[in-house]
């Protein structure tokens, strides 16, 4: 088997198995955990056969491309397997401890699965085509997910967010259409080779235009990503961790991959227009955020705001900054995810995510408090965490290009995302927890299996110091990544030089 289709087979495989052992609690959640654990393995061995000897290429049933569909996993794609392993093994430890009995006999852990599957499947996949059949995957699992419970909160954030991204689907899927009209094929590479062969540059930029706005609105940029906000903070909180980690970054990684391989023929054009949508996303997002008092709706606006700075980084297209924009995703997917976390156990404790009737953490729970701020202060650019040199690196690169505008809204950005997090610390962990004597939170939920939730918690917080440690290295393998990206001639040979 080759290593290419291994992060699709496996959640595939462990999904299966749950829906074979439906009735067995326990049965599921092993092999959650055991799957997810299989999902990094492979992932990690997938990333250091791509780091040691180039991209792996895999034609499905033997069809050379372009006629067949293909797996093509450069760095890029890697690395996002990697951080998808990493992401799912946290959730399915922070799970163990967190989700109800009920919630695991609707599937949790089967859509969890499926959800993985269709995450990867759109990391490793080099065709167009395919990409639209993975996002389909991610949509059914994820849609499913925000429905478990079927409280009424839940059932209106799931109505917003499936309409939403249902319009997508259909922009991309008829985007798709035109281009395989035009050009008469499905695969990347081969749309890479042939797109300049095209005479109607106008009919070209209409369809980039159309990819744009799907990815944009799957990735949760301005001007539709209200569906985020209004549904993230729904579900249960490691499925809106799930969420916030990997489902937008993976609209984020669509736009990297078209904007770069494929649509590069106008760039004063396409690019020009990521540049303000980058902008008009950081500053929307963080706005919403400030003006939030609930743990997760100011998460949820932050992964609006912070999508905007990746954003940026592919917008600039010079190499420092396409390298900022990848550091950024990899940073983002683990601060993001721990974060969601943190608030899943001030909620375990206390029984709510509104910041008025929270407080007392940093007294009771010491530890907790600690974990919060790592990726708080990340999120946030403070040094030395792997945040400060994602915004650095995207900030300097802003500099170089001389884009002088979007470079003073990324850095205000960065100072009120600070105000979020100082007013999620002081209302949270510093100040008394209100209604007690003792001004510790009341305890009003169970404290079972909060063990799990802290190891998922400590896991992540330290990736995120371990990337903050070691930025040169990580940055090394961002400056891979970028390198491959502004290439893709790479990337066409590779794919279409493959024998079967």
């Amino acid at each position: 088997m080759s290593l290419a289709v291994a992060p699709i087979l496996v959640p595939l495989l462990f999904g299966a198995l749950s829906v074979a052992l439906w009735r067995y609690r326990i049965a599921q959640r092993v092999l959650g955990l055991v799957g997810t654990l299989t999902l990094l393995a492979v992932s990690i061995r997938l990333f250091q056969v791509v780091h040691a000897e180039g991209m792996v290429v895999l034609h499905m049933g033997g069809w050379a491309a372009p006629l067949g569909i293909t797996l093509a996993v450069d760095m890029l794609g890697a690395i996002m397997v990697v951080l998808t392993g990493i992401t799912g093994l946290a959730i399915a430890l922070f799970s163990m401890g967190d989700t109800p009995e009920r919630h695991e006999h609707f599937g949790y852990y089967p859509l969890m699965h499926l959800l993985l599957a269709g995450v990867a499947g759109s990391f490793v996949t080099g065709d167009i085509f395919n990409l639209y059949v993975w996002f389909e995957v991610m949509l059914i699992a994820s849609f499913a997910l925000l429905t478990l419970g079927g409280e009424r909160a839940q059932m209106e954030g799931a109505i917003k967010y499936v309409t939403l991204n249902l319009f997508s689907s259909a922009i991309f899927l008829s985007a798709v259409g035109i281009l395989y009209g035009l050009l008469g094929t499905l695969n990347m590479a081969d749309i890479a080779q042939k797109i300049d062969q095209v005479e109607n540059t106008a009919l070209i930029n209409v369809v980039a235009v159309m990819f744009m706005v799907a990815f944009g609105i799957k990735a949760s940029a301005f001007p539709l990503f209200f569906w985020l906000p209004a549904s993230y903070h729904t579900p249960l909180v490691g499925v809106s961790a799930l969420f916030a980690g990997l489902l937008t970054k993976v609209g984020v990684y669509a736009l990297f991959r078209m904007f770069t391989i494929v649509f590069d023929h106008d760039v004063a054009y396409t690019h020009e227009i990521l540049v303000w949508v980058a902008g008009l996303t950081m500053l929307s997002g963080v706005l919403g955020a400030a003006a939030q008092y609930e743990f997760r709706r100011i998460l949820s606006f932050h992964i609006v705001s912070q999508i905007g700075y990746m954003i940026l980084g592919l917008a600039l297209y010079t190499p420092l900054a396409i390298i900022g924009g990848v550091f950024y995703i990899m940073h983002h997917i683990i601060v993001k995810t721990t974060l969601f976390l943190v608030s899943g156990v001030t909620y375990r404790i206390a029984g709510t995510h509104e910041l008025k009737d929270l407080g007392g953490f940093f007294r009771s729970r010491p530890m907790l408090s600690v974990l919060f701020l790592i990726p708080a202060f990340s999120l946030a650019g403070m040094p030395p965490l792997s945040g400060f040199f994602a915004k650095f690196i995207v900030i300097r690169a802003g500099v170089e290009a001389e884009a002088w505008g979007v470079t003073a809204v990324a850095l205000l950005v960065g100072l009120l995302t600070l105000y979020s997090m100082t007013k999620i610390w002081a209302e949270v962990f510093w100040k008394a927890a209100p209604d007690t004597e003792s001004g510790e939170p009341a305890g009003q939920g169970s404290t079972v299996g909060l063990g799990w939730m802290y190891t998922a918690i400590a896991g992540l917080a330290a990736c995120t110091v371990f990337i903050g440690l070691n930025g040169e290295p990580i940055y090394a393998l961002a400056e891979t990544a970028a390198e491959q990206l502004l290439n893709p001639d790479r990337y066409i040979r590779a794919v279409l030089e493959a024998r079967p």
